[in-house]
């Protein structure tokens, strides 16, 4: 793995380059990681798979706590908890990794994530030694079953506008909480809710730790819901729930910090969460591809067929690339505060918080290549796509709920271009001097100056450096043109993150193949390389449109036409082959009769 040398910031990839050797790649797992990833395969092959349809049924009510019992004895839904409260104590990227296995398990995959994040952390990074002791044990085991609390039908996005009442009893021993919750994960089996409720006329939320058994809750039916049909979610009303005092979760109203800075742990294990969906539809429709005759021939000889399945892969592979990176550095982050002197849960959630901008790239570009992929698949399987005999119905349905919840993606892009503009303004992240630099550069006279593309990724290293040169520019004006009111302006804040989110992605899969190269050899990386450089061919093309629609909405006159002079400069790349090199990857993966990657 990388060293602590390294210091990278949140959101720096715009502004400083990173070498291959500093990231870290899937490729790269210890032994000991690789079995606890067989071990939850397995898990999912025995306890999972089979009963899939009976998990969507939802008839029998015990099924779904039973094997959340079972994945509790293997371990697995303690990855995070310290061993001194009964988990196993794994590192931030491990968890990642556990949670990539467990994106293949269908609607259980919610139950899972539900619980080991957004369920258990709070208290885990936020609760008192006692909290702790109490409770971390039963959860880390599968003895209890957590769930979250935290949304209402008139508050979603905008979490801290929440209604629900908490007011302390005229002996100051309990609070009554009052209200109600929807969308719960996991209500109707959990033995302990993490509930955010307002004091008084508290501004902010305060989080409480609430046992099924104090009493005052009841639920509504299981909500009847498109997709992750095995997954327990309802509505939860709170009647007069008397909660002990020693029971609130931190301090009065921290609560919204706490649902903030879970809420970016969540967004990048659910870019993870993803990744194991992924590869399995991939997997799929592979298979069925080379089974499926037409016209005399399997369809998998078609050509449209075989840009199919490469582009599945191409950006399954990307999403991969930016999930460990990003998990990485925060894994390097929270170590190094950790050798600060950092008290441990601080440290990871100061950790996550410093990338999470990061978080919320692997978030938006996981769960829409998650869409991307299911739509694919059924076409891939024609007519038989669309019947529920068939596995890429379910896979279709799940799949839509990731672009909303852990906050929708356009709530996400907002927040990430505006938390990098309040970063650049406070100085953390030198983002202006280098845009003020690509704006001088715009009236300078081109260099012409050439450069040497013999070392293998030269060409698509200097194509990244001018793609951030794109956001630095549209970014550094726009910032300028409308100051304080660009947070209004949501969609030139969605153009900008799109801008952001795609350089990102191309590069992280552009530094994932250069260090298998340097691991592996060229030749035996030679599809590595042909994923990447067809991913940065179309990353330009979606920058140069995210841009332009950007300029087009705030300039006029002559300075428009300077920046989309800047713009055509700055996206010009070579010409891609990009039909041959999905061919190549499309017969690679055929021959395999998988996704080998």
């Amino acid at each position: 793995m990388a060293t602590l040398a390294k210091s990278i910031k949140g959101g720096e990839f715009l502004v400083r380059e990173t070498s291959a050797h500093e990231i870290f790649i899937p490729e790269e797992y210890t032994e000991e990681q690789k079995m606890m990833a067989l071990a939850c395969q397995d898990f999912i092959d025995t306890e999972i798979t089979p009963k899939i349809e009976e998990i969507d049924s939802m008839k029998n009510p015990d099924l779904v706590p039973s094997i959340f019992k079972k994945a509790g004895e293997l371990g697995l839904l303690g990855i995070s908890v310290p061993e001194e409260y009964g988990g196993m104590g794994m590192n931030f990227v491990t968890s990642m990794l556990i949670a990539d296995i467990i994106g293949s398990a269908g609607s259980f995959s919610t139950t899972y994530g539900a619980h080991t994040g957004i369920g258990t952390l709070p208290i885990l990074y936020y609760g008192t030694e006692e909290q702790k002791q109490k409770y971390l044990p039963k959860l880390a085991t599968g003895e209890w079953a957590a769930c979250y609390c935290l949304t209402e039908p008139d508050a979603g996005s905008d979490a801290n506008s929440g209604k629900t009442k908490a007011e302390l009893t005229p002996d100051g021993k309990h609070y009554l909480i009052n209200g109600q919750k929807m969308w719960i994960s996991n209500a109707g089996f959990a033995d302990l809710f993490i509930v955010f409720a307002k004091i008084e006329d508290d501004k902010n939320l305060t989080a409480f730790i609430v046992e099924k058994t104090f009493g005052g809750i009841t639920m509504n039916e299981e909500e009847k819901k498109m997709g992750i049909k095995g997954s327990s979610t309802r509505q939860v009303f709170f009647n007069d729930c008397k909660v002990p005092v020693e029971n609130m979760l931190s301090d009065r109203q921290n609560g919204f910090k706490i649902a903030v800075n879970i809420l970016n742990i969540g967004r990048i294990k659910l870019g993870s969460g993803i990744l194991g969906g992924v590869r399995a539809v991939t997997t799929k429709a592979i298979k069925y591809s080379t089974e499926r005759k037409q016209f005399g021939v399997s369809i998998n000889t078609f050509g449209a067929i075989k840009s199919k399945l490469a582009e599945m892969a191409i950006r399954t592979y990307v999403s991969e690339s930016l999930c460990y990176r990003a998990g990485q550095d925060i894994e390097e982050q929270i170590n190094s505060f950790v050798a600060e002197g950092m008290e441990e849960s601080q440290a990871k959630l100061k950790g996550v918080e410093a990338f999470a901008m990061e978080c919320a790239i692997a978030k938006i570009h996981g769960s829409e290549v998650l869409d991307y992929v299911v739509d694919q698949g059924v076409q891939v399987y024609g007519g038989m796509g669309y019947s529920a005999e068939a596995p890429m119905e379910r896979a279709y349905r799940d799949a839509r709920i990731a672009r909303i919840y852990e906050g929708t993606n356009e709530i996400n892009r907002m927040l990430m271009i505006g938390m990098l503009l309040k970063r650049a303004m406070k100085g953390e992240i030198n983002l202006f001097e280098p845009a003020m630099a690509v704006s001088a550069e715009l009236t300078s006279v081109p260099s012409f100056e050439t450069i040497d593309t013999s070392e293998l990724f030269a060409s698509e290293k200097e194509v990244l450096k001018k793609l951030k040169k794109v956001f630095l520019m549209v970014g550094g004006k726009a910032a300028m043109a409308l100051q304080d009111k660009i947070e209004e302006e949501q969609e030139i804040m969605m153009n900008l993150a799109d801008v952001m989110i795609e350089i990102y992605a191309a590069e992280s899969a552009i530094l994932r193949s250069e260090k298998l190269v340097s691991i592996q050899g060229e030749e035996a990386t030679a599809h590595q390389i042909a994923m990447s450089q067809v991913y940065l061919a179309e990353a330009v093309d979606k920058i140069n449109a995210a841009a332009k629609e950007a300029i087009a909405s705030f300039t006029k006159g002559d300075e428009q036409k300077v920046m989309l002079m800047g713009l055509k400069r700055f996206t010009k790349a070579d010409l891609v082959n990009t039909k041959e090199l999905r061919r190549q990857i499309a017969d690679y993966m055929i021959e395999q009769g998988k996704y080998p990657f």
